[in-house]
């Protein structure tokens, strides 16, 4: 199903989501039957220069307060995969092409936690996994971050959106202030693969912009943002781990948003926090939580290592 968001998008949203339980959508998550899915692409880091042909022009401003619009752009799957009328494919596209509910969420108490001196984010390494149109790295950016890294799972979305988006609301006139090709990074890959390459980029990048030193024991991102990320049970392992190799010890952050189920596709936030729980090494606390009626529960945590 393709995105349906309005034009003028405002707090909260509501977008399509996996949140009807009387839906059947066929794609695979946790089944026992049907083939496994194909071997996940290989890691690699798109360059800014990448930016495909085939990108989300006709720009739509989504409302973050009164003083705050993000820009993107909406791009079909069918012209970027081939794939009509689908959120998800298994092992080729992981719905980086449509804005979900979360993202908005996740921006949204981000903006809150800044103006109530809770989350302090300029200067800071902040890299967002599952990043799709990229808001909540751009809003990042946007706040004063001193480095945004994007990850996706699929290159396409970071050639024909994430880019795009980047370009549009941080690389604006030199008056304004600007961010420059170092300051940003684009990886796409699977979660249980792309570790060594995030952490190379942050290290690499990062020294260009003097944010460590030698001494200070940098390792990792001081922030790291997720929204609908936890739908797909089967991944969450691989998700959890990659978060603690690529947090900063001890006082990095972690905000993650998304529903409380995912009906038909096994995942949810209480199935990560149960992973959270099991390990041990990171405490949750529960920052937000949206019931608007538009879908299931979805919420907004924080973890933090203890």
């Amino acid at each position: 199903m393709e995105d349906t968001e309005a034009k003028n998008t405002t707090f909260p949203s509501s977008l399509f989501s996996f949140s009807n339980p009387n839906v059947s959508f066929g794609f695979g998550f946790g089944a026992a039957s049907g083939p496994p899915p194909p071997p996940p692409p290989p890691a690699l880091e798109v360059l800014l220069s990448e930016e495909s042909p085939v990108t989300g022009g006709n720009l739509e401003p989504v409302v973050v307060d009164d003083s705050l619009s993000i820009y993107k752009g909406r791009v079909n799957t069918c012209d970027v995969f081939g794939v009509k009328n689908s959120d998800l494919v298994p092992g080729k596209y992981e719905g980086g092409l449509k804005l979900w509910e979360g993202s908005l969420d996740l921006v949204k108490t981000l903006n809150a936690d800044i103006k109530d001196d809770r989350l302090l984010v300029e200067g800071k390494r902040v890299l967002e996994l599952g990043c799709g149109h990229g808001l909540p790295g751009i809003f990042a950016g946007l706040k004063g971050a001193g480095l945004v890294h994007f990850q996706d799972f699929n290159a396409e979305v970071l050639r024909c959106l994430t880019i795009p988006n980047v370009k549009v609301n941080l690389f604006k006139e030199p008056s304004q202030g600007t961010f420059t090709s170092s300051s940003v990074g684009f990886y796409a890959g699977d979660w249980s693969e792309i570790d060594n390459l995030l952490l190379s980029g942050a290290t690499v990048q990062d020294k260009s912009t003097n944010h460590h030193t030698e001494n200070d024991g940098h390792s990792g991102y001081d922030i790291i943002l997720m929204a609908e990320t936890v739908y797909a049970l089967d991944s969450l392992p691989s998700l959890y781990r990659l978060i603690k190799k690529c947090l900063h010890y001890p006082g990095g952050v972690v905000y993650m948003a998304g529903k409380k189920h995912y009906f038909g596709v096994g995942g949810g936030t209480r199935q990560f926090l149960r992973l959270a729980a099991e390990d041990g090494t990171m405490q949750s606390d529960l920052l937000a939580e949206v019931t608007d009626g538009s879908s299931n529960v979805r919420e907004v945590w924080k973890f933090s290592f203890k």
